[in-house]
């Protein structure tokens, strides 16, 4: 383009053109769910999510959904939205706030790699109902919080170690408390079922958190349980900020007390021996923390006992971890992978988390149009675990493909290449489809490899005496697994060998 000189005696007026501006989200839109379709998403996917209790399970409403296959008819509206919309995300118009339902492989790991920017993990709903019990919690954190709280958390659980480094004090308290209840059932009759299994299960999770003294703290069991019940309703009940204030005050105790051999005294000295600066602002918020960890056992007794369930139906299985139990028995703490695997296929089944939260911060763009900032985005776990459209093993027990992962990079986690643009090149292998038992990418559960840890240890101690029979349900290896298994309805027999 040539500058034209204007001649002798002539003013001109710079021209000024505007710059082009990028398209946004009103003028290149995500593809939008009709009313119709919004309400069968809220009927099929949504509601049967919240009334089974995001923060703390309803057993009545669980019996129901498994009895009614309710899972399975979410998974199967999901997979009606991806074969008409595609790669999506579809932005679903909720009354008073907007959701994108996330349903493509390459989107699940674009999103979890890029929190919290612009994939923010404190979504709005979720702060809502944390905030009953945890306000200053990282998972509801952002900025420089977040990653202040994020680093403590890590600091104290390890993530990046299979065997914790104070697992030869913690794997005998998962012994003991396993070998007192097994020693109640063999004067019982045999007879195991959820009530029997979760009082042994928090006394272990009370004595590794809180430490020995707060063994037969039922009542702060029941106090933690309470507040988490008001966060299942987030925004319709108002935050009981007197018992909250109490619950926070008794783990600043546990922190204070420090009992050896206790999360909480990690976390104590973690936190005493950080570099200047390093826990800085608001110190980290310790006893902020804390309650994630005895809320994350609480899921991860579910997926121990459907875990044992798995092993009493499939015996080859069992034989075979019976086999590894031997072999590893004069190690003080055995990796236990097929254990581990058993545990994470259990996870993968039944997923504790189905709803994978974030918020975008800002307009993302995507293949078909621009996310909005301030949406909600949804990514349904079950939908990605069970879409036998994609993986050949979505309804039955394949342990092997964890122990694959395992075996490849000395973690659980799916392996993936991810561009510098967000996406990820091809389609995505099998062993790159997000398999999520602890979310993925940058918010990942950091503690992970403690509860599977503390989850296969426990099942080693019962398996290592006693045969299993599970008397409740049939879930034999002929048979398509069902897309809900009810753990407070499990009952065994168990027998010594």
């Amino acid at each position: 383009m040539t500058q034209q000189t204007p001649a002798p005696g002539h003013q001109t007026r710079a021209r000024t053109h505007p710059a082009p501006s990028m398209p946004n989200s009103v003028q290149n839109p995500l593809p939008r769910a009709t009313r119709a379709e919004t309400a069968l998403i809220l009927r099929d996917v949504l509601a049967p999510m919240a009334a089974k209790g995001p923060i703390v399970r309803r057993p009545g409403v669980v019996a129901a959904v498994e009895r009614l296959d309710l899972e399975a008819r979410a998974v199967r509206r999901v997979q009606a939205l991806s074969e008409k919309y595609g790669r999506g995300p579809l932005l679903v118009p909720l009354p008073g706030r907007p959701l994108a339902l996330v349903l493509d492989p390459d989107h699940v790991h674009r999103i979890l790699d890029q929190t919290p920017e612009p994939f923010a993990a404190a979504e709005t709903l979720k702060r809502r109902a944390l905030q009953h019990f945890q306000p200053g919690v990282s998972l509801i954190s952002h900025g420089g919080d977040r990653a202040v709280r994020r680093h403590l958390n890590e600091m104290v659980l390890d993530p990046d170690h299979p065997v914790h480094r104070m697992a030869e004090v913690f794997l005998p308290v998962v012994h003991e408390e396993t070998d007192q209840m097994l020693a109640e059932i063999d004067d019982d009759g045999g007879a195991l079922d959820w009530e029997r299994f979760s009082r042994t299960w928090f006394r272990i999770v009370r004595r590794l958190v809180m430490g020995d003294s707060a063994r037969e703290d039922e009542e702060f069991t029941a106090l933690l349980d309470d507040l988490r019940q008001r966060g299942n309703l987030a925004f319709l009940r108002p935050v009981d900020e007197e018992a909250r204030e109490e619950f926070l005050s008794r783990i600043q105790d546990a922190l204070d007390r420090a009992e050896p051999g206790s999360l909480a005294a990690v976390m104590s000295e973690v936190h005493a021996q950080g570099a200047p600066g390093e826990f800085d602002a608001d110190g980290g918020k310790p006893a902020h923390q804390v309650p994630q960890w005895l809320f994350a056992f609480d899921p991860a007794g579910m997926a121990t006992f459907r875990a044992l369930a798995l092993l009493a139906s499939h015996p080859a299985r069992l034989r075979t971890a019976r086999i590894q139990l031997k072999d590893e028995s004069g190690e003080d703490a055995p990796t236990l992978e097929l254990l581990r695997a058993t545990v994470l296929e259990a996870l993968r089944l039944w997923p504790t988390t189905p709803l994978i939260l974030r918020e975008t911060t800002m307009e993302v763009e995507f293949e078909h149009g621009i996310m909005p900032a301030g949406v909600s985005v949804l990514i349904f776990a079950p939908f990605f675990h069970r879409d036998e459209r994609r993986l050949d093993f979505a309804h039955r027990f394949a342990p092997e493909i964890w122990e694959e992962r395992m075996s490849q990079s000395g973690q659980h986690e799916p392996q993936h290449e991810v561009r510098r643009d967000g996406q990820r090149e091809g389609s995505p292998a099998q062993g790159e489809w997000p398999l999520m038992p602890f979310s993925l990418g940058t918010g990942i559960c950091p503690g992970r490899q403690l509860v599977l840890l503390v989850t296969s240890s426990m099942l080693a101690r019962v398996l290592q005496g006693h045969e299993v029979d599970l008397l409740s349900h049939s879930l034999g290896r002929e048979k398509e697994l069902p897309s809900l298994l009810d753990p407070y309805a499990l009952e065994f027999r168990l027998t010594e060998r």
